[in-house]
Order: C-alpha cells, then structure tokens, then sequence
C-alpha cells in the first residue's frame, strides 16, 4: 500500500490502496472522494508493480510513504516444510517486498524525499518451534531495511520495521497462513504445539489491529521514526528476552569469540585493523 499527501493531516492524506481484487479494497474503505485510489497488485509482479506506481504518481503527483504489507505465513517445523511450500513464503514476503520498494524508490529519490514502513513481526526477531520459514522471510526483511535505511538516510528517505505480535486480523485463518502438509511425529511437542495453539488463540489474540495501524500512523508522522517500533506487549516481552539472551551468551562465551584473531607479532601494526 502507498499514500501520498499534500498537506501533512489525516483529513486531507491521499490513499493508494493496492490488492489482487482491489474492489474489495473499495468496499472495506468505503470512500466516495476522489482521496482513495484502489488498484490491482500482486506483489510478486514487477510489471504490476512498476504500473501501479506510474498511475499513482500521474494521479497524485508523489509518493510521500510506502507501506509493504502483503505477508503470507507457513506454520510447521523447517524439516516439514516442503521446498515449494519454502519458496512461495518468500516469494511474497521477501522477493514482493523488494519488487514494490524497487518500483516506488526512483519516486522517492527524485523527490529527496520520503518514509518506507515494512510490517516485519515479532518473529523477525525472535525465532519461534513451528514458524522457522516464516521467521526466516522475516529475519530477510529485518535485514534487509536495516541496510536499506542506511543506504537512503544520505536521500532523505527514511525505513522503519514494525514488529506485530499476535493481533486480531485474520492472518491465524486459512486466508493468510498455510500449514505445511507433512507432518512428522518428532515435532509433535514443538511444532505440533505450535499448530494447535495458533487453532486455539485464532479470533482472541490480544493485539487491537485500529490501534496498530494508528501507532503505524505516528510513526509515518513522527519528524524522527524509529528503525524498529514494536506493537503489543507480547512483543516488547519477546524482544526484550532476546536482547537478554543475546547479552548473557556474548558475555558467557566473549572470551572465544576474541580468541579468534591473528596474533599481533609487529607493535608497528598495532591499531591497524578494527574489523
């Protein structure tokens, strides 16, 4: 999905909403002014991409924020799942991902301006039993806007990850998450609990999807956006349990990890490397 804006407040933001029936995307939104643009997309298609980018510039005149949104989930245990099942996971999360933002940045960078949000999860963070190719898609995107904001900043353009835990949208049913067909009975405790407890929490996760999306908006908004902003408290808990987990094993196992350099014969060398 893109916006573009003129003015700067929620009363006047322009939307370009994008989705494979983008009629559907008419009649969730019901907006009779001329501030909706709805258009046809699968992410996956370059073609479709690089058009739908062309109509929304010659409607509006600008892109002022892209938010990559398609996701696409794959609940089983990494050895579950198929190749094929691996691949179309990726397909959107990771290849779509890039093929919008590569349509949409030479706006932006004519523009010396711009935000880019790119809806990770929590499991792109954190691994979970059950989730391994997801949070694999995940963990790609993590990275990849991370250098990609890096690269933009000197442009003007800024790059956010958001990290969602469990909130109550539709991605838990079959619309949105596939479940691998193999399953094996060595994973029945981890991701096989995986499985049964995405049945069980489906329509009562904890998170409220309108006050996410106005938390998104804050970010798009703020002078200063964060590199990651995390929604709900079920993933501030989970993030702030890696970074422990990070912190004690580096501190446990630092010693090693220094031991590994060449050992410094020449004191005119000293100082010369800091990789």
């Amino acid at each position: 999905m893109t916006h573009a804006s003129g003015c700067g407040s929620s009363s006047c933001d322009r939307i370009i909403a994008t989705a494979r029936d983008p009629q559907r995307v008419q009649a969730a939104l019901a907006d009779p002014s001329d501030r909706l643009l709805a258009l046809p997309l699968d992410v996956t298609n370059e073609q479709q991409s690089i058009a739908a980018v062309a109509q929304a510039v010659e409607r509006f005149g600008q892109i002022d924020l892209l938010v990559n949104n398609a996701g696409r989930g794959l609940l089983g245990a990494v050895e579950e799942a198929s190749d094929a099942e691996t691949r179309a996971v990726f397909e959107t999360n990771v290849f779509g991902l890039l093929t919008v933002t590569r349509a949409v940045l030479p706006v932006m960078r004519r523009q010396r301006s711009g935000r880019i949000i790119n809806i990770s999860s929590v499991g792109g963070f954190r691994g979970s039993v059950g989730w391994g190719v997801y949070n694999a898609t995940k963990f790609a995107v993590e990275g990849n806007s991370e250098a990609l904001g890096h690269e933009l900043r000197p442009l003007g353009i800024t790059v956010t990850v958001v990290e969602p835990g469990f909130f109550r949208t539709d991605f838990l049913a079959g619309s949105s998450l596939r479940q691998a067909v193999r399953e094996l009975d060595d994973y029945a405790a981890t991701a096989g609990a995986s499985r049964a407890r995405a049945r069980a929490v489906n329509n009562g996760q904890p998170g409220d999807p309108a006050k996410a999306a106005a938390a998104i908006y804050t970010i798009a908004t703020a002078v200063e956006p964060p590199t990651r902003l995390q929604l709900g408290a079920d993933a501030v808990a989970a993030v702030e349990a890696k970074l422990d987990l990070v912190r004690d094993e580096l501190s446990r196992w630092r010693e090693l990890s220094l031991s590994t350099g060449h050992a410094i014969r020449d004191k005119c060398t000293r100082g010369a490397w800091k990789g």
